[in-house]
């Protein structure tokens, strides 16, 4: 078998991928552009790739007979196409949910603490000028009691959910697919999850029913204070609809994913003047040390899955 890797960097080079070699030989390439992948898959059995696209025109005359997605999404490959050649296509689902919690958190815990502004106090050598041995001008709050809006209570939701309850938070949840009746907390309409949530976090997909579901007429409702995080998709959030209104109300908000990745130097929220207001990071709350081991393994369990069907058919 020959294994192709297209964007080995997906992975981080501080995870070991050796795994790979026990199942045939493996070619590994850090980053594909897309008038390199056609060469890179001509011989390929089986493909990992965690974003680069594999379209109808690349698996018509190739050899692949399994394309694994290092993620969750399989948006990047033409599936229906796959099917019609035998191609497997296989995911990898639940690996990362402990590690976008822990984002989600501590977003929060960095606008409901305002730590950077009292470390900064510190740093600039303010506090040894002080009359007092505390500082009070930045107040401020507890989470205990506080409201969370979560908007898409799968995995992730669900698991942020059940840590927030250790500091007495009242949940409520807004079902994307109008599918999910977890009884064990209230299932609310949207614009009364926005109109009533202290802290808003976004974990549901991106497809028809949820893209731009967060737009300025149901964002202009939102109390003033409200913390509002999207670690779920770019798209989910009116990009353009929120720059405006971090600048006209008090909201914070914290955003791990864009609509287009890596992020534009033309999107609204890199101009966005109460910087302080808004945390920008570049999709990495899935990518804890422990979440990408998982993936690995994850990755190497399908590949082997694969194999073994494949001489249980040849025998």
């Amino acid at each position: 078998m020959k294994i192709v890797i297209l964007d080995r960097a997906t992975l981080g080079f501080d995870i070991d991928i050796s795994i790979f070699n026990s199942f045939g030989e493996v070619i590994s390439y850090d980053i594909t552009f897309s008038n390199q992948i056609k060469d890179r898959i001509k011989d390929a059995n089986i493909l990992i790739t965690n974003k680069v696209v594999i379209s109808k025109d690349l698996m018509q005359n190739s050899s692949l007979e399994l394309i694994c997605v290092s993620a969750t999404g399989t948006n990047n490959i033409d599936l229906e196409y796959a099917k019609t050649k035998n191609i497997k296509v296989k995911n990898v689902v639940d690996y990362s949910t402990s590690s976008v919690v822990q984002l989600s958190f501590a977003m929060i815990l960095h606008f409901v603490q305002k730590l950077n502004y009292y470390k900064m106090y510190v740093d600039n050598g303010k506090w040894v000028k002080s009359a007092i041995f505390t500082h009070l001008d930045k107040p401020f709050y507890e989470l205990d009691n506080k409201k969370i809006g979560i908007i898409g209570l799968g995995n992730i939701g669900l698991n942020l959910a059940k840590k927030l309850t250790a500091f007495d938070c009242e949940i409520m949840y807004y079902s994307t697919s109008g599918k999910n009746n977890n009884s064990d907390y209230k299932r609310v309409q949207l614009l009364e999850l926005v109109e009533n949530s202290d802290i808003i976090s976004v974990h549901c997909p991106l497809n028809e029913n949820t893209k731009n579901l967060l737009n300025y007429e149901n964002l202009s409702k939102m109390k003033d204070g409200v913390i509002l995080l999207n670690l779920g998709r770019g798209g989910i959030i009116n990009e353009l609809d929120l720059a405006k209104l971090l600048d006209e109300k008090e909201i914070y908000c914290g955003v791990d994913v864009v609509s287009k990745e890596p992020i534009e130097k033309t999107n609204p929220l890199l101009n966005v003047i109460n910087k302080e207001r808004l945390i920008l990071t570049p999709h990495i709350a899935w990518s804890s040390i422990e979440a990408r081991k998982r993936l690995i393994l994850a990755v190497a369990n399908n590949i082997e899955t694969f194999m073994k069907n494949k001489q249980c058919k040849e025998l």
